[in-house]
Parts: C-alpha cells; structure tokens; sequence
C-alpha cells in the first residue's frame, strides 16, 4: 500500500546518481512540487547529484509566464514573478551537478538545464519521442529494448551523431543491427530508480486518476518498468479520496505500482497544460462550441496553413505539429470542414481540435484519448494518412532541421517517428526567419525580406532524412511564396505565389538551386485574400 509523504520527504527518498524517470506532455503528468523539493534539497544540501534524468516529452511551459486567475482562464498580459518557467527546468535551477545526464526527446523548454548543457556541465541525449515511451513497454516487459527503422538516418543513427546534443555527450545509447536481411536501429533498455510521475486523485490505497489530466500519459507504463528493475515510484496529486470509490475504469497506474503519493499543497503545482489550469474541454468533462474557437489572423501564416489544408482529403487521420501546423486545424474549423477529417496529436488526442502553444499536446473537445505509446504503435505501423510539421531549416537533399538549431538546443520531439511512416509529410514555415509583407486582393509582396536563410546547403542536424524517404511518400514543404515537393529524391520547386518574382524572391534566397518542375504552377490566389472560402475536402 502507498504510503502517504510530504514533497520535501518524496525529495529524500532520491539518492545520488539515480536513474530518474519522468512522464508527461508540457505540465500534464509533471510532478511541479516534487520537482520544487529536488531542487531546494540540492541547494541546501548539495543532493541529491548525479541525476541521470529520463523524459519522452517536453516538460515545461517555454516561460510563458502564466498566471492563474481563475478554473477556465489564464492571464497571459503579466509576467508571473512568482512562479516563473516551470517544468524540467526546476531540476537545474539550483546550478550544475543535480542532473549530469539527460536524455529526452524535447528538451527546449528546460531552459536552465539547456544552459548547462550547451555549457558542457550535463551529458545530453535526445531520441525519438515514440521511440522512448514504447522503450519503457520493453523495459518493463524485461525485454533487452526496442529494435525499429525510426531514426536511420537522422541525427539519431550512431553513424551520423548517435542522438548527442553536445560534446559531453559520449555514451553509445543506439546501434545499428540487421535483422532479416535489413538495417535497424537497436535502442538498448536500462534500469529505472525512481519514477516520479503525477495524476489528478489518489485513492488511500493510492490507485491513480487522471480524471482532469489532458493527456493519458505514459506514466502507466513508466510505474512499470520502475517497478519491476527495482525501483520506487512516487506519485504527486492533486485530491485524495476515499480507497474503493475510484472507478476502476477511471484508475489508470494501479496502487499496487504505486510506492508514495505527494498531495500538493499549491494548485499551481498541478496544472492541466502549460496554458490552462483545467480546460475541460481538453479532459472530456464538457464540449465547448466550436464558435468560441478563434480564427488566426490573415497573415502570411495563415496563408501557410491554408495552403497545407488543400492537401488535405476526407477520411483523412491526420497529425499537426507544434507552432504554425497546429494552426492548420482552426484553418479547417474556419472553412467548416473540420468533421470531414479526423485530427490527432502524438500525445493521443483524436477527433476535435487541437490547441496551439502554449497548451501543445492537448486538445479541444476530443473524441478520444489514448495513450502516447498506442498513438505511436499506430503512427509508426503507417496509421497516418497527413502530417504537417514544422520548418526549421531544409537542405538541397530535403533534409529538415528542427532539432538543433546553432547554439539553441530543442529535441526532434515526435518528428523523427512521424515523418518515418506517413503517407504524406507537409513540413511548413516561412521562406525565411523576419521576413515582412504586404498581402491581400489574391497577392503578397515582400516588403522587407527575412534576415535568416531557411533553405541553405547543409542542415546543422538531420531530423528528417529526405535520402531515408519511402518512395511511396509524398513530401512537400510549404511556404508563403513557394511549394516545393521531394521527386526523385530531389527538392522540386512546384508552385509559386502570385506577386512573387522568382529569381529575386526565391532562388536569391535559397544557398542551393532546387529542380523546377515543367509544370510550375501558381499557388491559388484565392487564398491570399482575406476571407477564403475555398476549402473543399
């Protein structure tokens, strides 16, 4: 049975140079409190240390400076001085030598521990996001770890960088193995100390909820594989009740994987998603009228997203990334298209509309919730039809960059497993970083071209490899001012937006010269209007 301890008590129980597991998707499932404990400890105490920390998912809330006003509201106007950026970046605040290691598949919002990893005062890792929960699935099954294709030939392949961020980085956590005549990539398991994980309510025998957790997170599977390699598994909640009244449909890590429970004492401590306290929308409690739904302004991402939306078709399941993609999804609702297609996100959200930053990973009014490692035994069996996902900087072998961009340390994220096995992958951005325009009556024009070259010979780091791609996949890269397409393996400009010159415009601002298609055509001006109407899957 659990036993029942204060979050400085939970902070004890870890000793130096543990295995440290955690789970969650922005600040659903993460243990703000504990975490709070672990750092303060150190600071005092200088323990524990050594931490080798293990995470799929961004844990954090990019410093957003949220402030809690209410149960439905979030006041984004005022920087909150009190509680500043949380998440995964707790366990650094208190200065280098907490955590020594860190592997994850996201790791920008952790700002303070990015510093010491750029400082070179942690090994880091990043993997995967689907590779790293169904790792914990192995994990606790007691099989020796995860043996698939994701990964071949990104920066996660051991022949190109083995998945470390920095120089401290040395460690061999993936190998290249052939099974049945064909390459794969073999993910090794380890042993979990401690699991620190967080649900809504704990009964007295500290069977977890997570009745207003947007996310069914892989905190089930984590209990698991910490349980049977020997370690403990402590749990933070926001509300104790009574042992047998949980329905057990509802309980989702049994009390008998459960070692502590922590009751937070601070509902800030608990939040549903970096931007909301509880939306219940997002957890199924209630469906909110789409109306309430704000279109996103007519600028040149709206154009983006529109033009991502035209390749869309009904009965499509369909992935939307983190920042602009995401936004494709209210592009949809706007047209009045949105019950034609089904959207989801890596976390497991299916059906209704997924939010933007800063709530990524949730969604509004779902039809379902699964789990991130059912989501990705889907995704990565090609259960996908469309994703569209971001643009960080791409290269004349299509190859995308968004993992690490220079000195700025980010993780791929699901990106790597998604862009695997989708029949589709839409990746969209602007054609270069503070670029200014004017659009509007069917045409943009450049008033004030960008200062950051996106399409450039050499990408700093390969998370997606356009070489690696199936020929059965089709991928485009969508601009406000172009489309190109990946045909024979090779960076096809195929459209080009009206009011835009092509040789100043595009190939000026390009390091490489793409193919240009026979047929170049004219991306629709209708959709460089500001009312578009056009939308028909």
């Amino acid at each position: 049975m659990a036993k029942f301890v204060t979050a400085a008590q939970a902070a004890e129980l870890i000793e130096d140079c543990a295995t440290l597991a955690v789970a969650g998707m922005g600040l659903s499932g993460w243990a703000e409190e504990i975490a709070c404990a672990i750092r303060d400890r150190y600071k005092e105490t200088g323990h524990p240390k050594g931490i080798n920390l293990k995470q799929a998912s961004a844990l954090g809330d990019w410093g957003h400076g949220n402030k809690f006003v209410g149960w439905d509201r979030v006041k984004r106007d005022e920087p909150d001085t009190e509680h500043g950026a949380r998440g995964a970046t707790r366990l650094g605040e208190a200065g280098p030598g907490l955590v020594t290691k860190w592997t994850s598949a996201h790791i920008g919002s952790a700002f303070s521990l990015c510093d010491q990893a750029r400082a070179e005062q942690l090994e880091s890792y990043c993997l995967p996001q689907g590779v790293i929960v169904n790792l914990w699935r192995e994990i606790a099954a007691g099989r020796p770890g995860l043996i698939t294709k994701t990964g071949l030939g990104t920066f996660v392949d051991p022949r190109v960088e083995g998945g470390r961020m920095n120089a401290s980085a040395k460690d061999e956590i993936v190998k290249v193995v052939e099974f049945g005549g064909e390459e794969y990539l073999y993910y090794p398991g380890f042993s979990i100390d401690v699991a620190i994980l967080r649900g809504t309510i704990a009964d007295e025998n500290g069977n977890i909820s997570f009745a207003h957790e947007s996310v069914i997170n892989e905190g089930l599977a984590v209990a698991e594989a910490t349980k049977n390699t020997g370690g403990i598994v402590i749990v933070q909640v926001e509300y104790i009740a009574k042992k047998e009244t949980l329905n057990p449909k509802e309980v989702k890590i049994p009390g008998v994987l459960v070692d502590y429970v922590v009751k937070a004492n601070d509902p800030m401590s608990c939040w549903q998603a970096e931007g909301d306290y509880w939306q219940p929308s997002y957890s199924g409690q209630i469906k909110i009228p789409l109306g309430e739904i704000k279109p996103i302004p007519f600028d040149e991402r709206k154009v983006i997203c529109r033009r991502c939306a035209m390749e869309l078709k009904a009965g499509n399941l369909i992935n939307l990334g983190v920042g602009m993609p995401a936004d494709i999804s209210k592009v949809v609702a706007e047209e009045g298209q949105l019950e034609k297609v089904t959207m989801s996100t890596e976390s497991g959200m299916v059906g209704g509309v997924p939010s933007a930053l800063p709530s990524f990973g949730s969604a509004y009014n779902p039809e379902a919730i699964m789990t991130p490692n059912d989501m990705f035994d889907l995704i990565s069996g090609g259960g996908l039809d469309v994703t569209c996902l971001g643009i960080g900087e791409v290269d004349r072998d299509g190859n995308n960059n968004v993992s690490r961009m220079g000195k700025r340390l980010t993780g791929p994220g699901g990106f790597i497993d998604i862009t695997s096995s989708t029949k589709k992958v839409i990746f969209a951005g602007t054609f270069t970083g503070h670029a200014e325009y004017e659009i509007g009556d069917g045409r943009i024009k450049i008033t004030k071209e960008g200062d950051i070259k996106k399409f450039v010979n050499t990408v700093g780091q390969i998370t997606f490899a356009g070489q690696y791609s199936p020929d059965t996949q089709e991928v485009f890269y969508v601009t406000e001012r172009a489309v190109f397409k990946l045909i024979d393996k090779k960076m096809t400009l195929i459209e080009i937006a009206p009011g835009i010159d092509l040789e100043k415009d595009i190939l000026a601002q390009m390091d490489f010269e793409p193919a240009i298609a026979s047929d170049l055509k004219e991306m629709d001006p209708a959709i460089f209007r500001e009312t578009w109407g056009g939308l028909t899957l």
